[in-house]
């Protein structure tokens, strides 16, 4: 069975083998983290821990019954009763309707969890899986916004009336 689980220390190697696996294939959508990112991964991963535990940030990581990493999901900048969505789903189990599960079970959890009344979300109009996730999950156009030199469009869902139906 799928699950959502919160970021943990114990998940640092799973996250970075998921991350590695699938860079040449998020680059292909997404700028790609870099060398960096991976070099400094321990450091990074416990510093976004610090800051989950702060309360600055909502991480998840999507697994299958095995406990590998499907995908990650997370709630960041959380301010004021909202947050910024943001997922990743592994080349293995893209096309498979796990994106569009993940965000509904994230909603519920921003609500039922993290009291939350909004998510921000955005992605570049080139990205049509995503663009359909986020309209499958109810989000609302915002704004158009250029990410570096690809147009994109920014997002909103209104959670104050409860995580919308999964449709």
């Amino acid at each position: 069975m799928t699950s959502i689980s919160r970021l943990r220390l114990d998940h640092a190697e799973a996250l970075l083998a998921f991350e590695r696996e699938n860079r040449t294939y998020f680059a292909a959508s997404i700028t790609d983290r870099g060398d960096d990112y991976f070099a400094e991964f321990a450091e990074r991963h416990r510093v976004l821990l610090a800051e989950q535990d702060a309360g600055l940030h909502h991480l998840h990581l999507i697994e299958d019954a095995g406990g590998g990493v499907l995908g990650r999901i997370n709630l960041v900048e959380v301010r004021e009763g909202s947050a910024e969505l943001g997922y990743r789903i592994a080349e293995k189990a893209a096309g498979q309707g796990l994106a569009t599960w993940a965000v509904q079970r994230i909603c519920v959890l921003a609500v039922e969890e993290y009291g939350l009344t909004s998510l921000r979300a955005e992605t570049t109009l080139d990205n049509t899986g995503s663009r359909a996730v986020l309209a499958r999950s109810g989000f609302e156009p915002l704004e158009d916004v250029m990410f570096g030199d690809r147009p994109g469009r920014r997002y909103v869902l209104d959670l104050s009336g409860g995580a919308p139906p999964a449709p």
